[in-house]
């Protein structure tokens, strides 16, 4: 039987969550491509909603600081398709 704390159970449901939504947005993605839509245009739209929603459940200088570290990600190469490491 596995013995789960409140918190690691919490950090459980979360990840599971998070991999439910990324489910979702792959599909809504593909269906998109399929539909003749650009993957500029949807990648464009996909952080326009995220943005909105993110200001109105948080704020405008906390979404500037999440902003900020997306950059610092950017910049570090997280998110290149392939990545080189020194």
């Amino acid at each position: 039987m596995i013995d789960l704390h409140g918190s690691e159970l919490d950090e459980m449901i979360v990840a599971e969550k998070k991999q439910v939504a990324s489910e979702y947005h792959n599909e809504a993605w593909a269906d998109g491509i399929s539909d003749g839509i650009e993957a500029d245009i949807l990648a464009e739209t996909a952080m326009a909603t995220a943005v909105t929603e993110l200001v109105r459940h948080h704020g405008e200088a906390e979404v500037l600081e999440m902003l900020d570290t997306l950059r610092r990600r950017v910049e570090y190469g997280e998110f290149r398709a392939v990545r080189s490491f020194q």
